[in-house]
């Protein structure tokens, strides 16, 4: 009797993402002024992977066509345009003064730490933690991104604007050429409320 072995290739474990109800989001305007929550809140409204928003440069920032540059990843995900949502243009243009104050190319910062100024994804993570701590939260970096997906589903975006906007690839044939205009992705992301 022969007996055979069968690897069964396990995948990553799945990790539950859970989007930020409008109520935690009140929770977080009203303590705009602790910890990285304006970048929070920044993530909630324009989609950028955590990873994403921590290289963001002041020079990614065109704050005269209202919009972001930047992405990783893949290559749906490098080098897109991010309009700048009306409810978080001056939490941007905040952290731009204080980047210039600091004389840092870099959008985020954390003028306080002992290891460098850049506020490093492994810093906003224990940034992150303390804010969640303090408002009694249970979330992590990444569910920022997907209540960014779930509002602009919610509101009625365009689906392949949304993609267009958080850089997912687009399978279908027609829409693989974007067919999109920056005005287009200004009005749908506005949409949100």
């Amino acid at each position: 009797m022969q007996i055979s072995c069968i690897a069964i290739k396990s995948g990553k474990p799945q990790i539950i993402h859970v989007p930020f109800t409008p109520k935690e989001i009140d929770l977080l305007w009203k303590n705009i002024n602790y910890g990285v929550v304006d970048m929070i809140l920044i993530g909630i409204y324009s989609g950028w992977r955590p990873q994403e928003l921590s290289i963001l440069k002041i020079a990614d920032i065109d704050l005269e066509n209202n919009t972001m540059f930047g992405g990783l990843k893949t290559d749906a995900g490098r080098n897109r345009c991010v309009p700048i949502h009306s409810k978080i243009r001056d939490l941007i243009i905040k952290r731009i003064d204080q980047a210039k104050e600091l004389e840092s190319d870099y959008l985020f910062n954390d003028p306080d730490s002992q290891s460098g100024m850049r506020m490093t994804y492994d810093k906003y993570r224990s940034r992150w933690n303390k804010v969640m701590g303090k408002l009694q939260l249970s979330h992590r970096p990444h569910d920022t991104r997907h209540t960014f997906i779930t509002l602009a589903k919610d509101a009625g975006m365009d689906e392949y604007i949304i993609k267009l906007i958080v850089g997912h690839s687009i399978e279908d044939v027609t829409e693989k050429v974007p067919h999109r205009t920056l005005d287009q992705l200004k009005e749908e992301i506005e949409l949100i409320q």
